[in-house]
């Protein structure tokens, strides 16, 4: 007859966690609400009982992980165990764990299947303004000037940090850690190539064709290493990012897909589209965790038959008032190209966001379309009658009204995920000399 054993709670805690961490940290383990306000009470409780010497020791390991100091007691009458009743069937290290304990003497119910994680919203922020920028602003475009525009890079990194720096979630801002000498040196890089081709197209035309077809193969490898390279320096709470798409699937996104698409009279470009979009988001990290795209080819075609239909209407609108006067079919033009513009600029950051996962996280986009191009235009008219200087107005304007309406949707606690992802993501960011940036932008 195997001896049997008991995991018994006398109202001790370690110490190492506070009251509120140790409740979640109970719930997690499957105990009831009713049962934790009864072990928080500091009562002589028996938890868990039938247990072999070697599943009691794993059920106190785990319950001081939680934060409670508990004993291992031999039973009386271990051939008669005690049928437990209750909860902690997630603490259970094994089969026999799966039985229902008891707390103290009182049998209670047993418990629901753990609930899935809370959801709740968490608003992005952005907290720069347009005259703290435009001083950021004007002294990169006086140095730009000066050094005729090779302080292009240290421009680009100071630019962005700033962005970076005033975008907050949950308290935190992000990071942009890019060395500008590496953004240099790749610049360097792609100066020469272009210098080398205009030289060579110029006196050596035929030379300048096999250098261009030299140069088609390299394009996705140049694209990859570049998203790789912003990705890699950019940071929240000092977890880098990461882009890990290959040079083959660059290659059917650049070139295959949309040439598939071409072929056939547009019928495939929103396939070429979501392609694209996949090749992006599936292949960006955050630590080691990846990002997933839910995106299907219906959503996308659907999306695309929207912007279609939105730009017909306008033009259609436009054919009809040029009837009346040529003024009003110019007018009809402009407002078809805003429509589309906008329903471009909202619609695609919208689809794509709130189809975008982390983990058990979603986001949330609810970018207005008529918002967007009014903010486009009356940005566009400022930048004109100031010669430029509201730029730096402008560009914050946009990113503020990006910020106000992007949301992350939280499962649980984001505390805990960044946690994990702080252990598991130690060596993200070694290939920083391996990566360089060589301008392309991509949003």
């Amino acid at each position: 007859m195997h001896e049997l054993f008991k995991v018994v709670f006398r109202g001790r805690l370690t110490g190492e966690v506070e009251t509120p961490e140790l409740e979640q940290n109970l719930l997690r383990l499957g105990f009831g609400r009713q049962q934790v306000d009864m072990l928080l009470a500091g009562r002589t409780v028996t938890i868990k009982s039938g247990l072999t010497a070697s599943l009691a020791e794993r059920y106190r390991q785990r319950l001081h992980d939680a934060g409670l100091i508990t004993e291992i007691v031999a039973e009386e009458g271990a051939g008669s165990p005690v049928v437990p009743n209750g909860a902690a069937s997630s603490a259970s290290p094994g089969a026999d764990a799966r039985r229902e304990p008891v707390i103290g003497d009182t049998p209670l119910p047993p418990p629901v299947a753990p609930a899935s994680p809370a959801k709740r919203l968490s608003q992005l922020q952005f907290t720069g303004s347009g005259g703290e920028y435009f001083g950021v602003w004007i002294v990169n475009i006086l140095l730009l000037i000066v050094t005729l525009g090779f302080y292009a890079p240290w421009a680009k990194v100071r630019n962005l940090q700033y962005f970076y720096g005033h975008t907050v979630l949950e308290g935190s801002s992000f990071q942009y850690l890019a060395d500008p000498w590496v953004i240099f040196r790749g610049r360097l890089v792609a100066l020469v190539a272009v210098i080398l081709w205009t030289v060579a197209s110029n006196f050596f035309p035929i030379v300048a064709v096999g250098l261009l077809l030299l140069f088609l193969p390299l394009i996705p490898w140049i694209i990859t290493r570049s998203l790789k390279f912003h990705a890699i320096n950019s940071a929240y709470r000092n977890i880098r990012f990461d882009f890990a798409g290959s040079y083959w699937q660059a290659v059917q996104v650049i070139y295959l897909w949309p040439l598939v698409g071409i072929l056939s009279l547009g019928l495939l470009l929103p396939l070429s589209a979501q392609r694209w979009y996949r090749f992006l988001v599936d292949n960006t990290r955050f630590g080691s965790s990846p990002f997933q795209l839910s995106l299907t080819v219906g959503e996308t075609y659907l999306f695309f038959l929207r912007m279609v239909l939105v730009f017909i209407g306008f033009a259609l609108l436009g054919g009809l008032a040029s009837m009346a006067h040529s003024a009003l079919g110019i007018i009809g033009v402009v407002l078809a190209y805003l429509a589309l513009f906008g329903y471009m600029m909202a619609g695609v950051t919208n689809l794509v966001t709130n189809a975008t996962r982390l983990g058990e996280h979603g986001f949330v986009s609810t970018l207005g379309k008529r918002r967007m191009v009014w903010i486009f235009v009356t940005n566009s008219l400022l930048i004109a009658l100031t010669m430029g200087f509201y730029t730096a107005w402008a560009k914050v304007r946009m990113a503020r009204y990006r910020a106000s309406c992007t949301q992350m949707d939280i499962a649980g606690d984001l505390n805990g995920f960044v946690a994990g992802e702080a252990q598991r993501a130690g060596a993200v960011g070694m290939e920083l000399g391996d990566a360089f940036d060589v301008g392309f932008s991509f949003g």
